[in-house]
């Protein structure tokens, strides 16, 4: 089975701190300089090792991948939106329509956002 981006990332991740580790573990390395070895801050190292301590490698798995972000908006809002330019403004400007539709249909996302919704589903060019 293949790996993803993501996986492999968390892979070369995990190899690279456990001989990082082992050196720091050896009294080679101090925690200071374990973390610049890794490019993190020492208190991101003290962290890792901590959860690494503890969990074993599934401690530094990276707890966010996975999870949908809370600030997503959900996908009826993006229809809405889309269904919006496109029965009633195409041809405006994603300038124009995002002010018309935060004054008059409730929008209260940015523009970029809207701009990158409508690009998307090419209603307007990028």
């Amino acid at each position: 089975m293949a790996m993803d981006r993501a996986e492999v990332l968390q892979e070369v991740r995990r190899m690279r701190f456990e001989e990082i580790y082992e050196r720091h573990r050896g009294q080679r390395l101090s925690a200071l300089e374990a973390a610049q070895w890794l490019g993190v801050s020492e208190r991101t190292f003290r962290r890792w090792r901590v959860r690494y301590e503890v969990e074993g490698a599934a401690g530094l798995l990276d707890r966010r991948l996975g999870k949908t972000s809370p600030h997503r908006v959900p996908a009826d809002e993006v229809e809405r939106i889309a269904a919006l330019y496109n029965q009633r403004y195409t041809g405006w400007t994603v300038k124009h329509f995002h002010e018309r539709a935060v004054e008059q249909h409730g929008l209260r996302h940015s523009y970029g956002w809207t701009k990158s919704v409508l690009q998307a589903r090419a209603l307007v060019r990028k």
